[in-house]
């Protein structure tokens, strides 16, 4: 996979270090410097900044940073563009006859420059447009050298295996399907031989949360794309009430009890894999309103390791606990030397609302107009590190009939949770007594 997305390489700890080719330095004040770090420029100047020339190339924490926010300000297809057309002028390319020697010492810094956004960004190159500006620049260097002809379709080979690889993903998102019927009655008369539940289908705390690491890493195939992003919170949303209908559904306290503490079992080994995505999910299933009402059932759990996985992923603080878990988790992955010390995988919505965040709170540009590269360095770090974490390849074998059971297993909606709770245990003061009896009312037709 591409460097450009290792974070100890792209970083040091102050930001983007400052190395930079002494004929790039000032470039008449367009590019601002603090404490040897840039923090802000003109489009224009960044623009030039990333080109190569025949003795400078930009730091790869420079290329990410400026590829993954140029798009806030420039269509990617525009930039290529002016990229390739200012290489053209500067070094001379549109000539009947190239300087070879010359094109020589720039083409490998072009040519690398094409492959790192390809390899990181290679969705930029659906657009027609990229692989037509890719190529004629390929074209007008070639000539100096026949390797670029064997180099570009390398390239593009390689390309086209990446689109492939997101088309596909893409169609493998998972789809919840929000329709599942509320009707208690279909679930809760079904005969005990056939009637199915988590602990029939996977018995073993560390298993479920293996295939639970399986969904959670295949649901990071494109998170740039809306319908990806709904897709995933769809899916936290959905564990969360399969964690609510399994616990509700049991008809004997001392069953609901044991699924709870099958559960707290699944969370603390999501929490040892690094999956904080299902522990979190997990957790707040056990705390939705129609499980926690249930006394009776939790006076027969052992709650102590509940507890300490609530506090791990308590709000307090802007979740400070869960963010010192995940540095610890980001820093075993950085030194792993296995797939398994790799994963990591964040809670998700905190992720996305720490980035939504951080962006509608810095201003883009500054009053003078320059890009608020500061900004955008803080971006990068943030959805470097996320893209790096999401590289990894699950190291747990599939189990394809518990991933299916995961997916599809009917789920309530709240108010079914609500009915399958008072079914379960009474109702305890009025206010619980009228609605459990417009519950079966509306739901089983019932008064």
């Amino acid at each position: 996979m591409p460097q450009t997305l290792t974070s100890t390489s792209m970083f040091n700890t102050s930001g983007f270090s400052h190395q930079l080719h002494p004929t790039k330095e000032n470039e008449h004040e367009r590019l601002i410097f603090q404490d040897g770090n840039l923090i802000s420029a003109s489009l224009e100047a960044l623009i030039q900044h990333l080109i190569p020339t025949v003795d400078y190339y930009p730091e790869k924490a420079y290329i990410f940073t400026f590829l993954l926010s140029s798009r806030l300000f420039i269509e990617p297809h525009e930039l290529l563009s002016k990229v390739c057309h200012m290489c053209i002028e500067q070094q001379s390319l549109d000539e009947p006859v190239l300087d070879k020697a010359r094109i020589k010492k720039f083409g490998p810094k072009i040519m690398q420059l094409l492959t790192e956004w390809t390899e990181t960004f290679p969705s930029d190159f659906r657009d027609e447009r990229m692989i037509g500006y890719l190529k004629d620049m390929i074209h007008r260097i070639a000539p100096c050298d026949e390797s670029y002809w064997k180099t570009m379709n390398q390239l593009l080979q390689t390309l086209n295996q990446k689109l492939a690889t997101l088309n596909q993903d893409e169609e493998n998102t998972v789809k919840v399907n929000a329709s599942v019927s509320d009707k208690l009655v279909i679930i809760k008369t079904k005969p005990p031989s056939i009637q199915r539940d988590v602990l029939s289908i996977c018995n073993d705390p560390y298993t479920l949360a293996q295939q639970l690491t399986h969904i959670e890493l295949s649901c990071f195939s494109d998170q740039k794309k809306t319908d990806n992003l709904e897709a995933y919170v769809k899916w936290f949303n959905r564990l969360c009430y399969l964690v609510a209908t399994e616990i509700c559904m049991p008809a004997k306290k001392k069953h609901r009890a044991q699924v709870i503490e099958f559960f707290i079992d699944v969370a603390r080994e999501c929490f040892n894999i690094g999956n904080f995505n299902s522990l979190m999910a997990i957790i707040s299933g056990m705390n939705m309103s129609p499980v926690s009402r249930l006394k009776k059932t939790w006076g027969k759990v052992k709650t102590a390791k509940f507890f300490i996985l609530e506090h791990q992923m308590d709000p307090t603080g802007n979740f400070y606990n869960y963010r010192t878990a995940l540095r610890g988790a980001a820093h075993r992955s950085l030194t792993a030397h296995s797939n398994r010390e790799k994963i990591v995988i964040p809670f998700f919505s905190l992720l996305i609302k720490d980035i939504y965040f951080l962006n509608e709170g810095c201003a883009n540009r500054l009053p003078n107009g320059h890009v608020n590269f500061e900004k955008f360095l803080e971006l990068a770090k943030q959805v470097g590190e996320f893209m790096m974490w999401k590289q990894v390849t699950c190291p747990f074998e599939d189990d394809q009939n518990i991933i299916h059971y995961l997916h599809t297993a009917p789920v309530f909606s709240e108010d079914g949770l609500y009915l399958a709770s008072y079914e379960s245990e009474s109702p305890e003061n009025q206010l619980e007594k009228d609605r459990w009896k417009t519950l079966r009312s509306t739901l089983l037709g019932k008064t």
